[in-house]
């Protein structure tokens, strides 16, 4: 009979920070991601807002971008993996609907600074930023 070990490493984990404290509970869900007019590929702790509006579509798009018209876009949650997104067609991804994060590991669209009305829109969702000390 062949000897089994229950002491073998079968994995590991590497922690990035991006989850920031225990409270609130971290709460994850599925969404629908716009296509892009290029190919990308979207990192965690992206920071995702909702089309809505008479132009909106109920799709994601990173923060940042520019909404068009009557479209409102609004900040909605953070990915929780990278993911790759095409031109072709939209992409479904997983979503942290709720946590608390480290400001300095999300990220939006280049050039696009978070604004305060943006804090208070994830804060509505019981999204938070927890300023993490090294």
């Amino acid at each position: 009979m062949a000897e089994r070990s229950l002491f073998s490493v079968i994995g590991e984990m590497n922690y990035d920070g991006l989850i920031a404290d225990l409270e609130p509970a971290v709460t994850v869900g599925g969404a629908t991601i716009r296509k892009l007019g290029s190919a990308a590929t979207l990192k965690r702790g992206t920071i995702l807002a909702m089309s809505s509006g008479s132009a909106g579509d109920g799709k994601l798009v990173v923060l940042g971008n520019t909404a068009a018209s009557n479209e409102t876009l609004t900040p909605y949650g953070i990915l929780c993996e990278d993911i790759d997104v095409g031109t072709a067609a939209d992409v479904k991804a997983a979503v942290y609907l709720s946590g608390a994060f480290d400001p300095d590991k999300v990220t939006v669209k280049t050039s696009y600074d978070i604004t305060a009305a943006d804090i208070d829109a994830l804060r509505v969702r019981n999204i938070r930023f927890v300023e993490v000390s090294d």
